[in-house]
């Protein structure tokens, strides 16, 4: 990363001698400033030492041996490179900003903020700047003039090349923690000796996880004419990680593309498995944020496990997404209490098939299918499922009819009701794909429901996946 300012050895400072006296150093009261300097060097480096402890805090928590000799020698360093520039004029060369990549690099390594390091060198800049000022005469301002502008430039490099060193090792850094986190996540989701092999990679499992399985809608930029769909489900996917990474209570694992996922989130009560009614209230404020954030609908299966039991909870949550999907179920956190019996109804077997048959006769009629659904979901409602299908609540009895008919089974009657939402959910479940996680013949069944509701003009909804 390149000052504005070339910092090759023998480019002087905005070109030319620095006090434009040529072959004059700069001098305060006769005596060139560079020699005040480096005969102050010891006093000097000791002072810079103690107002940065003072200033910069984090420095006071270094250990006093660090601070005595590593920190010592750069700042003894800075202040030689800034004596020889009052001396020559020419900023400091490649071998001497490579000293102070170096050591903002341990900084970094150290976990030091990066407003921390480079404040330091703000801070013994205004250091020197204030044991020389002292010296100056009323015939000396524009020497003085020129000091201020050489602080600046040597503070600019400074900037510069230390930002370089920090974050070129921040990167290596954060490489080697994301490596971490995904081959933790791998062998929590695959099982055995979880803990053994987080321990050796240096990596601190919590006491438990609320396992999430996510399913993502698509943002509209997504498929806005003009827009790059790759970029903004790029951007959509960020903001996800990002408010995970900040609900959560300690370090989120997670594996997501733009259409969902899987996510651990820490939980460190007592009972791992058992997370209380405040965690869960906590874990679903988070994703309805995530998805205010994101802008777009989420659909998360949620269960709760130690690590070592993550493998099956994982498949659970994955369960619960996919028969809260299948279900017409909205937007937010779904546990196994919230679709137990859904989450029954969708097991493979006779009963399942025989409930399945019910709605056999409705096969070839997605509209009566659609009706029926959205009549359910509207909680029996002719006015909000007219509203909901943009039809007159005319046609929605008629429908209502024509399925009872077609089924025995009258949506509109108390004691069918039961049946035709157990009917409904059976059908679907034997629709749905057995691929974990993905519902593409769901989805298909859903969307020629809506379509044969769809006026003409209206586009199709976006499609949301897993």
């Amino acid at each position: 990363m390149a000052p504005t300012t070339s910092h090759r050895g023998g480019d002087s400072v905005g070109g030319g001698n620095v006090d434009g006296d040529e072959g004059a150093p700069l001098s305060f009261g006769g005596v060139p400033l560079h020699k005040r300097l480096a005969a102050a060097l010891p006093d000097l480096s000791s002072a810079v030492l103690d107002r940065l402890v003072d200033h910069v805090p984090v420095y006071g928590t270094l250990p006093a041996e660090q601070l005595r000799s590593e920190v010592r020698r750069v700042i003894e360093q800075g202040i030689r490179a800034f004596v020889a520039i009052l001396r020559t004029g020419e900023l400091p060369d490649e071998a001497q900003l490579q000293v102070l990549r170096q050591s903002a690099a341990k900084r970094a390594e150290e976990g030091i903020q990066a407003a921390a390091v480079i404040r330091a060198y703000h801070v013994g800049a205004q250091e020197c700047l204030e044991r020389m000022l002292p010296h100056a005469t009323p015939a000396d301002m524009a020497a003085v003039q020129q000091v201020g502008l050489l602080v600046l430039r040597f503070v600019e490099q400074m900037t510069a090349t230390v930002v370089e060193g920090y974050f070129a090792e921040r990167t290596a850094v954060a490489g080697e923690e994301q490596s971490v986190r995904q081959a933790v996540l791998s062998a929590l989701l695959e099982g055995g000796d979880v803990r053994l092999r987080a321990r050796q990679w240096g990596f601190d499992l919590p006491s438990g996880y609320l396992v999430l399985a996510l399913a993502v809608g698509s943002h509209p930029d997504e498929t806005a004419d003009g827009v790059s769909p790759v970029i903004a489900a790029k951007r959509k996917l960020r903001r996800l990680r990002v408010e995970l990474e900040r609900h959560g209570d300690g370090t989120v694992l997670s594996s997501l593309d733009s259409g969902g996922g899987i996510a651990l989130v820490p939980h460190r009560g007592e009972r791992p498995g058992e997370p209380t009614a405040a965690d869960w209230e906590r874990l679903a404020a988070a994703v309805s944020h995530m998805s205010r954030v994101a802008g777009v609908e989420i659909v998360a299966g949620a269960a709760a496990a130690a690590p070592e039991d993550v493998p099956g909870a994982a498949r659970l949550a994955q369960d619960i997404r996919r028969v809260a999907i299948a279900s017409g179920r909205g937007p937010g956190v779904h546990r196994l209490s919230d679709v137990l019996l859904e989450y029954q109804l969708m097991q493979p077997g006779p009963a399942r098939d025989a409930l399945a048959d019910l709605m056999g006769p409705l096969a070839d009629r997605p509209e009566l299918l659609a009706t029926l659904r959205t009549f359910l979901q509207c909680g029996l409602s002719r006015q909000l499922t007219a509203e909901r299908l943009r039809v007159h609540p005319n046609t929605v009895d008629y429908r209502l009819r024509r399925a009872a008919d077609a089924t025995g089974l009258d949506a509109t009657s108390g004691n069918d009701v039961v049946r035709v939402r157990a009917a409904l959910s059976a059908y679907d479940a034997r629709a749905t794909s057995t691929e974990p996680g993905l519902l593409p013949d769901r989805d298909r069944a859903q969307e020629r429901d809506r379509a044969a509701d769809r006026p003409p003009g209206v586009p199709a909804p976006e499609r949301r996946t897993a």
